[in-house]
């Protein structure tokens, strides 16, 4: 038996970090909403019990480092599974972008499972699974859009954005996460209002839900590559309503309601960078029935 499921990319449209945790994690506060750039994840089954990912990409790792690969094996293990299976990743979403990829690829592995080995599990039983693997996971298993809180496996799920199209530049380079949150310094980073942002996507207010947008680590990736700073100008410039780096990045960015300006700013960008996607925002929640 086979099945494919899709697993979206998510944006931050607000990202604040408040403390650092005794467990060592960071206590986040965060919105993160789905784009409508997807891996596509088969699986089939297997009877040799062994886990196997397939994937064209070089930098999908094909072992226990793949967040698919932890997936399938949490729940190998969790509900003594006597069966294997075989997971293909193909990928549209960069990798190490700051767009989830790893996330929504583990998250569609669990939902995809919870079917193909007849788990019968609710959505918030595979999000609690997935809090176990990563901390964008969970929301990655309910998809749509959310306030994050805790180390970010703390899901509220709240009203989707007003719908825009959604344009992302990546550049060449890869960022460390673990890096960017060392070289965070709370006490001199602009917080962004992430309440009022809950407010104003409630309200579908879009110039509202523009103008608040932030992100607190944008400083620290910005300031240790200057090639997303340049990117970033380059969105504003070319007229984008609203521009940010996404997650640790090094992914930024633009929001954008008009076709004809949509269409200028990705063909600027094209200058600029070799991964430009325009997408249209998602925004609602996933259906596992």
């Amino acid at each position: 038996m086979k099945l494919m499921v899709k697993a979206p990319a998510k944006i931050n449209l607000s990202l604040d970090v408040l403390h650092k945790r005794s467990d060592g994690y960071h206590e986040v506060k965060m919105v993160m909403t789905t784009i409508d750039l997807a891996d596509r994840v088969e699986l089939a089954e297997r009877y040799d019990q062994k886990i196997v990912i397939h994937s064209h990409d070089r930098y999908v790792p094909d072992d226990h480092r793949n967040l698919a690969y932890q997936a399938a094996q949490h729940l190998k293990d969790r509900f003594h599974i006597n069966k294997g299976v075989t997971i293909s990743i193909v990928k549209a979403i960069p990798v190490a972008a700051g767009l989830a990829g790893g996330s929504s690829d583990a998250a569609a592995t669990l939902r995809g499972l919870n079917k193909l080995w007849g788990l019968n599990l609710s959505i918030d039983e595979l999000a609690s699974l997935g809090a176990e693997i990563g901390s964008d996971v969970s929301f990655c298993v309910y998809g749509g859009t959310a306030l994050a809180t805790g180390r970010g496996e703390i899901i509220e799920q709240i009203e989707p954005p007003p719908n825009c199209w959604v344009i992302l530049a990546k550049p060449e380079i890869g960022v460390s996460t673990a890096e960017v949150y060392k070289n965070l310094d709370l006490l001199n980073v602009q917080h962004p209002n992430v309440e009022a942002m809950v407010q104003a996507i409630s309200n579908k207010d879009y110039d509202k839900m523009c103008s608040l947008v932030g992100n607190v680590l944008e400083s620290v990736t910005l300031h240790m590559h200057p090639e997303v700073a340049l990117i970033k100008e380059q969105m504003k410039r070319f007229g984008a309503d609203a521009v940010l780096m996404s997650g640790s990045g090094p992914t930024v960015f633009g929001l954008v309601q008009y076709d004809s300006r949509m269409q200028r700013i990705y063909n600027g960008l094209r200058g600029f960078c070799e991964k430009v996607y325009a997408v249209r925002l998602l925004g609602e929640r996933v259906d596992i029935d």
